[in-house]
């Protein structure tokens, strides 16, 4: 049986990645400059200071940003993390991939940046939370080294391996996740939405452990040609900071973001009524989340300085490309919800994006096109002297970041839809109230136009717009390989699952006291 990495190598390599002249090189800039692609997860885009809030506390990003490019109108494709990462890596929308849900296999013969980058000679790795299925599932990294948060990667992964050898267990996050042991949770955990601080000691919360592997991966980079992909599991919920983090910011000093009403609205609670019910959320409850949930963020941007730093002492930040977004944003009280799993409003498809390029590259722009995270895969191959792959929809930012009219993206397995310009918004829902909205007058979106006779053209051009973006089969079915190909690794547990009921029976008795 033929494996996906023999697969890929038999491929016409000269057709999907031959390798091009690096787009005006500088003198000093590699043919392989290194590359670091950092991640957080459900980080929503105003949420650091270069994107203008005044209360957060993010240096390092903010100084990256100095360094390089950011853009405000920044979207994800598919507001869920397992999707939107597959389009990441593979610079396609997710009716194209098929990856529809958090349980779900990218296909063989759907390339990505990774393996592209790899069969240039990249040496390329992935640190921390990439929510593959299977884990370990071979998309073009040579090592792995995983800190998963949900589904059977939780049971795979190497962080929660060193908690068992450590005697530790991460009881918040298991009580968020898990269904078997949120039915149980905590009445502190219902009455905070999940805002409490970690039970893991100092260096074990998985932003450190999973900093401590990058920056102990950067160390050890020389010369051209690494691929480093971070996923962090933060600011995701639980909203749990680590004990130095927690008194970080005062709740009562904080503004509420953008977007918050003291009540929800009906067609928001008719189409999902929240993982934590939107109804109970209260003022006093949304302060003490924002500031969990800025604490969460603020040490991960210690944590992207702790990375440049090393970058910096061994001469390596000029020649490298770094990167930093989400999969996703969140509510965060927007329209009096909180997380994911709504309408596609723009906290939860708007993501932060900076892009600091090799030779200081457009340093200090500032972009306000329409990019979608599908443009990352074939603008990291560009800068690597490599062409995208065929059906790589995205464009290359640095040579043509204002090419679009509208930015797309699916939601509810396709059942939701969203094409959104500059100025204007459909929200496309195919079983529930579609909505429009104005973002000239109404910029958060709190009055639906979609009834309103002088934009029924506009809204029969948005239609016809995501007709032609779905294609002709625009919900193919989801593709699950639980056998796919896995990369080979001394850290990559047996893909019979053999290793799994101890592990989860490890956890089991910790949460029962045991």
């Amino acid at each position: 049986m033929v494996n996906r990495r023999d697969f890929l190598g038999s491929l016409a390599c000269g057709a999907l990645a031959a390798c091009v002249p690096p787009d005006a090189a500088l003198p000093e800039q590699s043919a392989m400059p290194n590359i670091l692609l950092i991640h957080g997860d459900e980080h929503r885009i105003d949420c650091l200071g270069a994107y203008g809030n005044g209360d957060i506390q993010t240096p390092n990003l903010d100084a990256l940003a100095a360094d390089g490019e950011h853009f405000e109108n920044s979207f994800c494709p598919y507001p869920v993390c397992t999707p939107s990462r597959y389009s990441m890596l593979s610079g396609r929308s997710v009716h194209e991939h098929r990856g529809w849900t958090n349980r779900c296999t990218l296909p063989p013969g759907v390339e990505t940046f990774p393996s592209l980058l790899k069969q240039k000679g990249y040496r390329t790795k992935a640190v921390g939370k990439m929510h593959f299925t299977p884990t370990y599932l071979d998309v073009g990294f040579d090592t792995m080294v995983l800190a998963e948060q949900d589904g059977p990667g939780r049971w795979d992964d190497d962080y929660h391996r060193d908690l068992m050898k450590h005697g530790l267990v991460d009881r918040n996050d298991l009580e968020d996740q898990r269904p078997e042991y949120r039915k149980n949770a905590r009445d502190e955990y219902w009455k905070t939405f999940g805002a409490m601080p970690t039970n893991l000691p100092e260096g074990f919360d998985s932003t450190a452990w999973i900093a401590g592997h990058a920056a102990a991966t950067l160390e050890q980079w020389s010369g051209s040609g690494n691929l480093l992909m971070v996923g962090f599991i933060k600011p995701h919920h639980p909203f749990d900071p680590a004990a130095a983090w927690k008194d970080r910011y005062d709740p009562n000093r904080l503004a509420l973001l953008p977007g918050w009403t003291e009540q929800c609205f009906p067609h928001d609670l008719e189409m999902n009524e929240g993982y934590f019910p939107h109804r109970n959320l209260t003022e006093i409850a949304m302060r003490r989340i924002t500031a969990y949930y800025y604490a969460a963020i603020s040490h991960i941007d210690d944590h992207v300085g702790r990375m440049i730093r090393v970058l910096k002492r061994n001469n390596l930040y000029d020649s490298t490309m770094i990167l930093y977004t989400s999969d996703h944003g969140d509510y965060m009280g927007f329209h009096h919800m909180l997380l994911k799993g709504n309408y596609m409003y723009d906290p939860l498809v708007k993501v932060p994006l900076i892009i600091k390029y090799p030779g200081n590259r457009k340093r200090g722009t500032v972009s306000k096109s329409l990019v979608s995270n599908i443009d990352l895969a074939p603008t990291i191959l560009r800068r690597a002297g490599c062409r995208p792959a065929e059906g790589m929809d995205g464009f290359d930012l640095l040579q043509n970041n204002n090419a679009r009219e509208f930015v797309f993206a699916h939601g509810g397995k396709g059942t939701n839809a969203m094409a959104r310009s500059r100025t204007r918004k459909l929200l496309l829902a195919r079983s529930k109230q579609t909505l429009f909205f104005d973002l000239q007058s109404d910029p958060l979106e709190m009055s639906d136009a979609s009834q309103r006779v002088e934009y029924k053209k506009e809204m029969d051009r948005f239609r016809k717009a995501i007709e032609a973006w779905e294609g002709p089969d625009p919900f193919p079915d989801p593709y699950l390989d639980e056998n796919a190909p896995q990369i080979r690794g001394a850290n990559v547990p047996p893909s019979d699952g053999s290793h799994r009921p101890g592990i989860i029976e490890y956890y089991r008795r910790r949460m029962a006291g045991g």
